[in-house]
């Protein structure tokens, strides 16, 4: 279970397998613009990544809680599921569509789509 949560933003298949139709999130204002009053929606997981650095929600029936910063064009993120601690993770961003595509490792690790809503 902690592992599922480990991947909240990163699961799915490795980063090779990556499909075309993304385009890179390279700055933090296009990132703000497309989260602001937004939900980011999984099976299973709502999550709110704020403007202002923080994230909360909810996955798997607990708590979500964070903060996030942009970092040389990446989304660094440490969130905690509950009481237990994630961990850091830089990871990089694309979109398509209402679909926000995270994968870990600063693009080199696991993928999850998650869609906007």
């Amino acid at each position: 279970m902690t592992r599922l949560i480990a991947l909240i933003f990163a699961l799915s298949l490795p980063a090779a397998a990556l499909a075309d139709g993304f385009a890179k999130v390279a700055d933090k204002n296009r990132f703000v613009s497309l989260v602001q009053n937004k939900q980011l929606h999984y099976p299973g997981i709502r999550l709110n990544v704020t403007p202002d650095g923080k994230i909360v929600g909810r996955a798997l029936g607990r708590e979500v809680t964070g903060g996030w910063s942009w970092q040389s064009g990446y989304f660094c993120r440490e969130i905690f599921w509950g009481t237990r601690e994630i961990g850091y993770n830089c990871q990089e961003v694309r979109v398509s569509g209402d679909k926000l595509r995270f994968t870990s490792d600063k693009g080199t690790g696991r993928y999850a789509d998650l869609t906007l809503k």
